[in-house]
């Protein structure tokens, strides 16, 4: 497989991960903006509220790239192959009735394709 496809790959495995890690720091209770002066340099709420903007930045730009997929088998892919893991390989060909051949190549494609809009 060609690095830059493998990078995709890798950004789309990441993707589950972006999305509990945004959950998880919603669930975490807002930060106060009291007016209390702090002795650091740094102030926490506000570093906390940038890596919130980022992460919902970063997911984003992926589901874009994802909901501008038009072709069903190459969002079945992307999305319940690689970022859900719903299916193991075998179990994916049988969904699409295709060889293994045909679903590598199909997989490339996909990939390929979110590449592309996703630049």
């Amino acid at each position: 497989m060609r690095q830059d496809v493998k990078k995709i790959r890798n950004l789309l495995k990441q993707y589950a991960k972006l999305k509990r890690d945004l959950t998880a720091f919603n669930q975490v209770s807002s930060p106060s903006f009291d007016g209390v002066s702090s002795h650091s340099s740094r102030n926490g709420a506000e570093i906390r509220l940038i890596n919130h903007v980022d992460l919902s930045y970063q997911l984003k730009e992926v589901e874009d790239a994802l909901n501008a997929i038009d072709d069903p088998q190459y969002q079945f892919i992307l999305h319940d192959y690689i970022i859900e893991k719903r299916f193991s390989r075998n179990e994916a060909c049988e969904q699409l009735s295709v060889s293994v051949s045909k679903f590598n190549y199909l997989k490339n494609q996909a990939l390929e394709v979110f590449k592309k809009i996703y630049s």
